[in-house]
């Protein structure tokens, strides 16, 4: 079992992070972090955007018959692309259903500035350590990682099948010159291998228990990464303390989430994640959890792999590729 043998420095880069909360032109959010690693809106500057975009108040009541762009060979799930829909217009409200997500983004940027920065012999102190590198962000709803992503000088591509989520991302994306130059699609992953499209490194994160076939999908992740490339997911492990915590408390209790978000049983083990990137040509080389703390309203990087984790990986040379 893989853990992470750097969440000392990690939590170090996170802290450093939090000190760094100027974004003056996008407010306050739950997506968590400024300037660099993002930024955060209260409930008014939700508001405020959403009242100044009419067109957000459109995509509302439409049908989501345009939400979805398929191959002929896809892993998406109808019925979780018809969740995602439904609440799309909430992706940058500070205290909707997204609010999980908003609190957890500093630390998965955390991880991510590390690893990434590491395998691309970068500079993790510089503001923009990612400069000259291509990202993309499958499954990126709202913007959320694709954003701080492109302010730490990536040039991203944001993905995601339900068309409302894109048009949001779209939207809140033009606010800032910085994260205007996102290039957002409504497609899947594999319809852009088979378009052989090509990227330094491919995230997605919270995505793949959504999926309806997580092997497929992650050889499509395979596919649009460079040889030698980096591979970061994250997802919900399959254990009863991920149910209690996940479906029983975020569900139900705490009702962060709408009921039905997620299901137990699409949950992926760290051992299967590792078997399944494996076999995808990619190398799982470190896992991390993630751990929230209920006093300080914060999420922390852990050993403890037991509910939500993070995995970062590199693609393998193949033979042709030498």
């Amino acid at each position: 079992m893989l853990a992470s043998v750097r969440v000392n420095q990690l939590q170090r880069l996170l802290l450093s992070a939090r000190r760094l909360s100027s974004s003056p032109i996008i407010p306050p959010s739950r997506l968590l972090h400024q300037r660099l690693f993002s930024t955060s809106d209260t409930d008014a500057s939700a508001a405020s955007f959403s009242s100044s975009h009419p067109k957000i108040q459109t995509l509302e009541g439409k049908a989501s018959n345009k939400s979805r762009s398929t191959s002929s060979t896809t892993s998406l799930n109808e019925d979780e692309l018809a969740k995602f829909s439904a609440i799309a217009h909430t992706w940058w409200h500070s205290e909707g259903p997204f609010k999980p997500l908003h609190q957890m983004n500093p630390t998965r940027l955390a991880f991510i500035r590390s690893t990434l920065c590491r395998h691309f012999s970068k500079d993790p102190s510089s503001a923009k350590p990612f400069e000259g590198l291509k990202f993309i962000d499958i499954g990126c709803g709202g913007g959320l990682l694709s954003e701080p992503l492109a302010r730490m000088g990536a040039t991203v591509t944001g993905v995601d099948a339900v068309d409302k989520n894109v048009k949001i991302a779209r939207l809140h994306a033009d606010m800032d010159p910085v994260t205007s130059t996102i290039e957002y699609l409504c497609t899947t992953a594999e319809k852009l291998a088979d378009e052989g499209r090509k990227f330094d490194a491919v995230l997605s994160l919270e995505v793949i228990e959504h999926v309806a076939n997580p092997a497929e999908f992650c050889k499509s992740l395979s596919a649009l990464t460079i040889p030698n490339g980096a591979t970061v997911l994250s997802t919900i492990n399959r254990t009863m303390r991920a149910y209690a915590s996940t479906i029983v408390g975020a569900e139900y209790i705490l009702r962060w989430l709408p009921k039905g978000t997620h299901q137990w049983s699409s949950f992926v083990t760290p051992e299967e994640m590792s078997m399944i990137l494996q076999r995808a040509s990619v190398d799982v080389k470190e896992i991390a959890g993630f751990v929230y703390n209920p006093i300080t309203g914060r999420w922390l990087l852990s050993d403890d792999i037991s509910v939500n984790y993070i995995a970062y990986g590199t693609k393998r040379k193949d033979l042709g590729d030498i």
